[in-house]
């Protein structure tokens, strides 16, 4: 087996029914459900118009600055496949534009994540096609390799496995692994349920704010 230059066959794919369902939470509340340990990192930005990112992981371990892997990654993904490429968060050159774009968009691709830059950005920023980026670069890349598809890959300490949930919205973007998703569905659902429980309340000036003030006092801090 060559390490650094290979691709790997997919052992595992999230179902689309947890896909459909994560796509109705929003990240935040998921992330709180994951006790707020993981993160994608803030640089990665959604750079498209508008749209929510949900699907599972098709992972890319690409140079930075060089595309061929994930050029290949496009021809090989299923619909409703996330790209998911660590380029090292390098922004030097760009690693995707409006011509990729649209073959991913052809191709039934659900998103694209880019631990690096793109290009093109305002013909990428007005469409809905989820893109989540580190930066811009009008530098094109190189197609050189190596890379991988379909190993583990990590950005910013979040570590990604082949068909894991690949969730993002305008707070950010979010793994789940494939074996937790069913736990932090529900987790996160309950989450949400409480906080439009608690929106409704802050409309009708019901809402209990008692909490504040007595978390001060066991803290000993000083007050009037």
């Amino acid at each position: 087996m060559t390490i650094g230059f290979r691709v790997l066959n997919a052992q595992r794919k999230v179902a689309a029914e947890w896909v459909a369902r994560y796509r109705e939470v929003p990240v935040a509340n998921v992330s709180d459900s994951m006790n707020r340990m993981t993160a994608g990192g803030s640089r990665l930005r959604p750079m498209h118009r508008q749209g929510v990112l949900a699907g599972p992981a098709l992972t890319v371990k690409a140079r930075p600055g060089d595309n061929l892997m994930l050029h290949y990654a496009l021809d090989i993904a299923e619909p409703g496949d996330v790209i998911v490429v660590d380029a090292g968060g390098d922004l030097t050159n760009a690693l995707i534009g409006e011509m990729m774009v649209a073959y991913a968009v052809k191709r039934g691709v659900a998103g694209i994540v880019i631990n690096g830059a793109i290009r093109d950005a305002a013909n990428i920023g007005a469409g809905d096609f989820p893109l989540f980026a580190a930066g811009i670069s009008h530098r094109g890349p190189y197609k050189d390799g190596p890379g991988e598809i379909n190993v583990p890959i990590a950005i910013d300490g979040m570590v990604i496995e082949p068909g894991d949930l690949i969730i993002g919205d305008d707070d950010g973007l979010l793994c789940v692994p494939y074996d937790q998703v069913a736990e932090v569905y529900d987790r996160a659902t309950a989450k949400h349920a409480a906080e439009e429980k608690q929106m409704r309340q802050i409309a009708e000036g019901t809402n209990d704010r008692s909490w504040v003030l007595e978390s001060l006092k066991k803290k000993g801090c000083a007050l009037p």
